[in-house]
């Protein structure tokens, strides 16, 4: 596993190019929400994805399937996804959803942020994809465009 971290304040050309055609507001949101996961798990990776919404994702390894979170951007707003949000404690009933893994919070402001629980999820879902992880992390903060030009 490498000791380097991703640079929150850099964003992939790929990515920003879309990103700066949403509204300055939720460029800006997304911007404070990419930080907080950054700050959860430094040596995570990045992956790039423009589907059905512009999103980055955060995995322990280049490989979807290990990611813990997520960040949808569309049109008009943005939430954190828990990729196995499912099976994490939510004693402050904050996170949204009804499939078999996946829950959401949406963030409508810089101020939802702040909330604790907010960290302590970030915290738990790293920890949680680490136990999960098959095998030893073999790299680590790596920005990975599946944007397609």
């Amino acid at each position: 596993m490498t000791d380097n971290i991703i640079d929150p304040e850099r964003i992939h050309p790929d990515f920003k190019k879309i990103l700066s055609d949403k509204p300055p507001p939720l460029q800006f949101l997304y911007r404070e929400i990419r930080q907080l996961v950054l700050q959860a798990c430094p040596t995570c990776n990045e992956l790039l994805y423009h589907t059905h919404a512009l999103s980055s994702v955060y995995s322990l390894s280049d490989k979807l399937k290990h990611a813990f979170c997520h960040i949808p951007v569309y049109s008009n707003h943005i939430n954190l996804g828990f990729n196995s949000g499912a099976d994490l404690d939510d004693p402050d009933g904050i996170l949204s959803g009804s499939g078999k893994k996946i829950r959401h919070i949406s963030i409508r402001e810089s101020a939802d942020l702040s909330q604790p629980a907010i960290a302590r999820l970030l915290a738990d879902a790293v920890q949680l994809a680490e136990r999960q992880l098959e095998g030893p992390r073999t790299i680590g903060a790596r920005v990975i465009s599946k944007i397609s030009a």
